[in-house]
């Protein structure tokens, strides 16, 4: 039987997934991209070793543009935003897991664990779904310690931008913006390395370098 209502909600998430993954072809292309440090991104798929990328959920679309059809894992919730997200990505070449921190958190680490185990790549904003923004959550940690792989972390600098009213602050580069994207050296979560700062600390510690050479790199904010 035909549900006007659910007609209208499947089209509205077809038409938002559509137009988002548009503006991130377009801005992806008509952007000046200058990325550093790729190199340790081959090393790692070259060793077919599983590993995490992380980057701060606010800086999110300039990666996810830049790392497409790369097969890379990604962790989107169950919610209408979720599914939205979901669509956005896999039309991007990524490939999901969905659940979120409350519904399904155990069942969505497991998996995430099994795919770093088979040899995968994971995308994490160690600070999402939902904040405190630039702060790591305990998630992130935990995959990689589970898992015995390295994070990557990504800073993303963009010059001219429009910082979005949302709790993350979410930057939106204009047309023909000038990008720096770091990716910075692989942490490995060791006895050795958590001596003295836990592993959220040295998380963080390396995403507000990598972040913060970037936005230096094309003078954000300047």
């Amino acid at each position: 039987m035909f549900n006007r209502k659910n007609f209208r909600e499947e089209l509205k998430i077809r038409l938002s997934s559509f137009l988002a993954r548009t503006l991130i072809k377009v801005l992806g292309r008509t952007c000046r991209i200058r990325v550093t440090g790729f190199e340790h991104v081959r090393e790692l798929v070259e060793s077919r070793k599983g590993f995490i990328m992380a980057v701060w959920h606010g800086r999110t679309m300039l990666p996810v543009y830049y790392c497409r059809g790369m097969g890379i894992w990604a962790i989107t919730s169950l919610s209408r935003d979720g599914e939205i997200q979901t669509r956005i990505v896999t039309g991007l070449g990524y490939k999901t897991i969905r659940g979120s921190t409350g519904r399904g958190a155990v069942r969505v680490a497991l998996a995430g664990v099994k795919k770093l185990e088979e040899g995968g790549i994971l995308a994490i904003t160690p600070d999402g779904p939902k904040g405190p923004a630039n702060q790591v959550q305990e998630g992130i940690a935990f995959l990689a310690q589970r898992a015995n792989c390295a994070i990557v972390p990504i800073g993303v600098g963009m010059r001219p931008r429009k910082l979005m009213p949302t709790w993350d602050s979410y930057a939106l580069p204009l047309p023909f913006a000038k990008i720096h994207i770091v990716f910075g050296n692989p942490l490995h979560l060791t006895d050795e390395t958590l001596v003295e700062q836990s592993a959220q600390n040295i998380i963080k510690d390396a995403l507000d370098r990598v972040q913060w050479q970037a936005q230096n790199e094309v003078r954000e904010g300047c």
